[in-house]
């Protein structure tokens, strides 16, 4: 049997952070804004007649293998611990090949591991025949996600991935629903600019952190979520009527009340690029995931988007093509 799957990753707009549990009970009507861009994570898995299971990344250019499932789940450690973890979750009965790979460079932001989660979680689902929901596979992936960061995670980060689109992320004491925001995507996609700043970040430290500064009754930080929680609402609202005014600037706003949530969220070229590129058409801007370096994401002025991206390029980051990925995880299967 040869199974394939790929997945978005995905940029945030407004509300990060406040989907790790338990930060978004504390906020009435919580909701995160985010939506999928078209760079995928892809896997492969090719089942043969011995037990051997074999595990590699092409991006990461690592390879791993075990003479059984056995061996595997006694491991130690793992050189690919997101792989060797989901293979160990769902026990698959048969030997096999599996490849991965990534168009989201390192510590990125745009939640590059998450989407692979769900790529691989939907394949070993297919390939043992457990018939989970798609819902379900989320909670499994941010679960094992967990196992493998050592740290909480949240749930915004799955939905870009399983569904595509733009989404409104909504979060209460009934659980998590995913609600698709109706834009124009002929009107949102030239206005869409993604650049990487070669700066890799730790999304699980930084959210940690916050995290702990929120439940430990840090005013300043709880005084930052309460804009952002109000922020993320408006900013839903504004892309339901496609008020372009006020996505940027409740995107400036978003911005300014992340940075103050921890020191590291942002950099001195990441500070820089959002002042220069002002001045070239973007009309707001915030990184992308928990900041510290990664992904910035930019809503410039329609017909502005190269000369942004010259400026960006000129201060020595990497302008990565997007455009809204319409549709998630996608899997398929031949039989030999």
């Amino acid at each position: 049997m040869k199974i394939t799957a790929q997945a978005p990753c995905r940029v945030d707009l407004a509300g990060g952070t406040l989907d790790i549990w338990p930060l978004y009970l504390f906020h009435p009507n919580a909701v995160t804004v985010n939506f999928a861009v078209n760079r995928y994570t892809r896997c492969w898995i090719e089942t043969h007649n011995s037990r051997k299971i074999i595990l590699r990344s092409r991006d990461l250019g690592q390879e791993e293998i075990f003479d059984s499932l056995d061996q595997l789940k006694k491991a130690k450690c793992y050189k690919l611990p997101l792989l060797a973890t989901l293979v160990d979750f769902f026990e698959p009965a048969c030997g096999f090949q599996l490849e991965t790979d990534s168009e989201a460079p390192a510590g990125a932001g745009i939640s590059g591991s998450s989407a692979l989660i769900i790529a691989l979680a939907s394949a070993l689902n297919k390939l043992c025949g457990r018939g989970y929901s798609l819902e379900k596979i989320r909670e499994i992936a941010q679960n094992n996600e967990a196992r493998i960061i050592r740290v909480p995670t949240g749930c915004q980060d799955y939905y870009p991935a399983m569904y595509g689109g733009v989404s409104a992320i909504e979060m209460d004491c009934a659980g998590v629903r995913r609600k698709p925001i109706p834009v124009d995507l002929d009107d949102f996609n030239p206005r869409i600019l993604l650049a990487y700043t070669g700066e890799p970040r730790n999304s699980g430290i930084n959210n940690w952190e916050v995290n702990k500064a929120y439940l430990d009754g840090d005013r300043r930080v709880h005084r930052n979520f309460a804009q952002i929680a109000a922020i993320a609402n408006a900013m839903r609202a504004a892309l339901e009527r496609s008020d372009w005014s006020a996505v940027a600037r409740l995107l400036r706003q978003e911005w300014s009340h992340r940075k103050k949530n921890a020191p590291g969220i942002s950099t001195p070229l990441i500070d820089r690029l959002v002042d220069v590129t002002r001045r070239a058409g973007a009309m707001g801007a915030k990184v992308c995931g928990a900041g510290g370096g990664g992904c910035v994401f930019f809503l410039v002025k329609p017909g502005s988007q190269e000369q942004v991206a010259r400026v960006i390029e000129r201060e020595g980051a990497q302008v990565l093509p997007v455009v809204v990925a319409p549709v998630g995880v996608r899997v398929k299967s031949t039989a030999e």
